[in-house]
């Protein structure tokens, strides 16, 4: 007598495959979101960038051509007197284009640096936030910016170098025709002429001074920019808050960026813009004592009034572009 055929373990056996490949679409899901989340993050990180870019570059400019104008010879004045005379003098020799030079390098990857900015700090939002939609704290909104300031420094490293180096050409054409080198002309022609006279690695002079900037740099602007949120919402839901307060959040974020870590960016100028046959400076902290022994602490703080003018308007610019354009992604 052949034995029955038992079918409910294999009946099971579907069961379980069926629950097993059901229970997966929740993950899925998940990821479907978390991608969704991070393209989200990549385009209105991309058009708060184009916002600072337009409003804030005649004022980034201005401070490059202050901060590394070189040292008057004794008894001499130096080339610009100050912010008004470097836009008089900028304005008078190339036109009011002249205040927009060198934005082509960071024209050129500023959907990338701010897509990356703005979406790393949304993924390390993702991590340290305890529940979904749970707004996060002022300390983990520092620690978010920590981790975006760690992953944009070296993306903005090269592309910097590349801005410095065109912004100051009027200083560096001197150094230039004394050795009768050619001063290159564009974004492209800078960054061949730094990798024949230093190789790639030439692209990333600065670095330390680049991280010693973005890291604590986001941290702070970030974090101030919860912090006054929550202080003009009244709580840490801000979701109702309306484009004028973004824009003061904004505002004194940028304002508190600088305020942080000015002398920072000093340094990584004067570096970034040294020659690279024959340097100036041996690092930065050669660039630090150089600095002090020229001209005192003030001379950490060159450019300051043009950065902290540009700060204001330019970061309130981004963070309202990118807040219009998250929103209106959904």
């Amino acid at each position: 007598m052949q034995p029955p055929i038992h079918e409910f373990p294999l009946c099971e056996c579907r069961q379980q495959s069926v629950s097993a490949l059901c229970s997966s679409f929740p993950s899925t899901k998940r990821s479907a979101v978390q991608m969704g989340d991070v393209v989200k993050d990549l385009a209105a990180g991309t058009v708060g960038g184009a916002a600072n870019l337009f409003v804030g570059h005649p004022f980034d400019t201005i401070k490059v051509k202050l901060q590394s104008q070189p040292a008057p010879a004794p008894g001499q004045l130096p080339k610009y007197a100050g912010a008004i005379d470097a836009v008089k003098q900028t304005v008078a020799a190339e036109g009011p284009r002249g205040l927009y030079k060198g934005m082509g390098a960071p024209l050129a990857t500023v959907a990338a640096f701010n897509a990356l900015l703005f979406s790393v700090r949304g993924q390390m939002e993702a991590l340290l936030r305890s529940e979904p939609g749970v707004p996060l704290t002022v300390k983990q909104q520092c620690i978010a910016g920590v981790g975006a300031g760690v992953a944009v420094s070296f993306l903005a490293c090269p592309t910097e170098l590349i801005k410095c180096r065109l912004q100051a050409q009027s200083s560096l054409a001197e150094a230039a025709a004394a050795s009768g080198v050619a001063v290159p002309k564009g974004p492209i022609e800078v960054a061949k002429h730094v990798v024949r006279d230093a190789g790639a690695r030439g692209l990333f002079k600065g670095l330390v001074p680049t991280l010693a900037r973005e890291v604590p740099g986001n941290a702070v602007i970030f974090g101030v920019y919860e912090a006054v949120k929550q202080y003009l919402a009244g709580g840490p839901d801000t979701s109702s808050l309306g484009r004028g307060s973004q824009i003061i959040a904004g505002g004194l974020a940028g304002a508190a960026f600088w305020l942080s870590v000015y002398p920072t960016d000093v340094v990584k100028s004067v570096i970034q813009v040294d020659d690279y046959r024959n340097p100036r400076y041996s690092g930065s902290l050669d660039a630090v004592r150089k600095i002090l022994a020229a001209d005192g602490v003030k001379g950490l703080y060159k450019g300051f009034g043009p950065a902290m003018a540009r700060s204001v308007p330019a970061n309130a610019a981004t963070f309202v572009a990118y807040e219009i354009t998250r929103s209106a992604l959904g």
